[in-house]
């Protein structure tokens, strides 16, 4: 992975078909999507549960570009080695999941991924202060974490106080929840840069029909590429 500060837009497949996975990640790398963002979810940490290190060993292979996993569980630091096993390029923890993120952060650059950090929307920017430079992402979380279709909540200031905290470092800032094209330039004037979407993504296509996934991104690419232009 190299750095750079454009927009990239990272499908989350908990809005796509369950039984056609790997068709599903190809399908919207075709279409344009830079990421495929995978939700790890608990039923503990949040209230659902989804799927695990053997899921995203099965569609690692039908990704050309970064896997980007987001864990939703508790504890995480067990489980960091499977999924660099699994060939997550990106591994993302709350700081809520566990008593030392300075920790986990270290054991998952250590297992060879990209280090990325969660906050949800009642956890201030604040709270990565003191890891700031151990992460290559933060993911600003715009819903609460556990269910797709969300009504976005506004955390903009928040963007905009970590981008300040960021200053020239290598560091992501990815939004997830309600991203669609009328909240993108929102998240993108605020300092975001990678915009995870679900269903406004997903909406209206599948593997058979795979054209409204392209139309869906480039509506999205284009509304927060707006804001720059």
């Amino acid at each position: 992975m190299t750095f750079d500060r454009s927009i990239k837009i990272a499908p989350s497949i908990l809005a796509a078909d369950f039984a056609n996975f790997g068709a599903e990640c190809a399908a919207v790398e075709a279409k344009g999507a830079d990421w495929i963002h995978v939700d790890v979810m608990d039923g503990q940490f949040v209230p659902n549960i989804t799927f695990g290190p053997a899921t995203c060993a099965a569609i690692r292979p039908h990704i050309k570009g970064v896997m980007d996993v987001h864990l939703m569980i508790a504890p995480v630091d067990p489980y960091i080695q499977a999924f660099a096993d699994a060939g997550a390029d990106v591994l993302t923890a709350h700081i809520e999941a566990g008593p030392h993120i300075h920790r986990t952060l270290q054991a998952i650059r250590g297992a060879g991924m990209k280090a990325g950090v969660a906050l949800n929307p009642g956890t201030p920017a604040a709270a990565v202060e003191e890891v700031m430079d151990m992460v290559d992402l933060i993911c600003v979380m715009t819903v609460n974490p556990g269910f797709g279709g969300q009504k976005f909540i506004d955390m903009t200031a928040k963007i905009k106080a970590l981008r300040v905290m960021i200053g020239d470092r290598p560091v992501h800032i990815e939004i997830d929840g309600g991203v669609d094209p009328t909240t993108a330039p929102l998240v993108a004037k605020a300092g975001a840069d990678v915009l995870v979407a679900g269903s406004a993504v997903f909406r209206g296509g599948s593997v058979g029909d795979p054209a409204p996934y392209g139309e869906n991104i480039r509506n999205i690419r284009a509304a927060a590429e707006g804001v720059w232009t």
